[in-house]
């Protein structure tokens, strides 16, 4: 049973057409697993061997095409008809004689669009160099476009639906924070602080139950701190140190991120202190500026404003879209809030702004996750912008 209704689904599909023709694309093929499920529902973890949907003008159902024993779970999960569900046999799998992209090569004769305009997602996880190598031997007469993230732009502006998975997910991130806050502690390891988070992720609340996260995760403690992006060892906190944490309540797949700074003693360092008390100002001076109308860049140089008295720097982007995902991201691929970024914000679109800050003694992480009203913004939850001190 897919988790939207039909008609929802039927929309998504509809939008994406329109996008497809303003690119001269006949037929679009849609590996990323956030936008297959996006389009149709289906949901499983089999994105480690090849599948996609196949999105044509001429045909009112999208297309879903991967392993056989994995179209069970696509009559499950996903809202199309079974006549629209095609598998491929066992043998197809890691093969060195075929490979999957020729049964989804036959397919697409079989339905007489071997001369079409093709889009395809050049740039994604799923998609490799050899599944576009086999297309194009088995598909001469095609014409291959790239559509990257043509489906992700469709999905930058979220349903009422979609804003209350989103919602959900936000106060499951609470759970989760709360849960991260009270087991790190001097003496404990990080790999059952670790443990403890993961369960709080897949528990959810007493109303509704989580999902597992696009990100693992990620735990930054002492010496760690000067980076993002690093997971959990099963060293223990030490006293006196900092823990960086970057997690997220999830709900059926959509996110809402959370990012924290705990430090492990009474006095944390000025230097922690003082930037913590300049990027919570600048969070929240942006979070004043933001609403429908103005650009992405121009979120990021209201940023730059609220923090120039100061020495702090952000060479990265400020944030970015959010919304549906899997591994090995939680971002659409679309908005990020940097110079030259003039999209134009708008209306339930839903973002993660998060300006974290890494030296080489120390690292100070914070965040919001937002989604933007008729005339600014609201956050998924509400959590203390501050530094945890135990």
């Amino acid at each position: 049973m897919p988790v939207f209704a039909k008609k929802e689904y039927q929309t998504r599909v509809s939008n994406t057409k329109r996008a497809m023709e303003a690119r001269g694309i006949d037929l679009l093929l849609v590996s990323q697993p956030a936008n297959m499920n996006y389009l149709t529902g289906y949901d499983g973890w089999s994105f480690y061997v090849h599948q996609c949907v196949l999105i044509s003008l001429d045909h009112e159902e999208p297309i879903w095409i991967g392993r056989n024993m994995d179209g069970n779970g696509c009559e499950i999960t996903s809202f199309l008809d079974n006549k629209n569900i095609y598998r491929y046999q066992d043998d197809y799998v890691q093969s060195l004689v075929k490979h999957p992209m020729n049964f989804v090569a036959d397919v697409i004769k079989g339905k007489g669009w071997a001369n079409k305009n093709i889009g395809l997602e050049m740039d994604q996880f799923y998609f490799t160099h050899r599944a576009y190598v086999e297309l194009e031997k088995d598909l001469p007469d095609a014409t291959f476009k790239d559509a990257n993230v043509l489906v992700n732009w469709v999905r930058v502006i979220k349903s009422p639906g979609e804003l209350e998975f989103m919602r959900r997910a936000g106060k499951i991130a609470v759970e989760v924070i709360d849960t991260a806050i009270n087991s790190i502690d001097v003496g404990v390891r990080e790999c059952d602080a670790a443990a403890a988070i993961a369960k709080s992720q897949y528990t959810g609340t007493l109303e509704f139950g989580g999902d597992y996260p696009s990100i693992v995760p990620l735990m930054m403690a002492g010496e760690a701190t000067k980076t993002p992006h690093l997971t959990w060892s099963d060293k223990t906190f030490k006293a006196d140190e900092a823990v960086l944490l970057e997690l997220s309540g999830v709900y059926k797949h959509y996110h809402a991120p959370v990012a924290r700074t705990i430090f492990l003693g009474k006095n944390p360092p000025r230097l922690m202190v003082d930037t913590g008390k300049v990027v919570i100002e600048g969070l929240e001076k942006t979070l004043d500026f933001i609403k429908p109308g103005v650009t992405a860049e121009e979120v990021e140089a209201k940023w730059r404003e609220a923090i120039s008295g100061s020495t702090i720097v952000k060479e990265s982007r400020l944030g970015y879209s959010i919304g549906v995902n899997y591994p090995p991201d939680w971002g659409e691929q679309t908005i990020s809030l940097r110079p030259g970024d003039k999209t134009v914000i708008k209306e339930n679109m839903v973002l993660h702004l998060i300006p974290g800050i890494w030296y080489e003694d120390v690292g100070f992480e914070i965040d919001a996750s937002i989604q933007i009203t008729g005339t600014g913004c609201e956050e998924l939850y509400k959590y203390p912008l501050n530094i945890f001190t135990k």
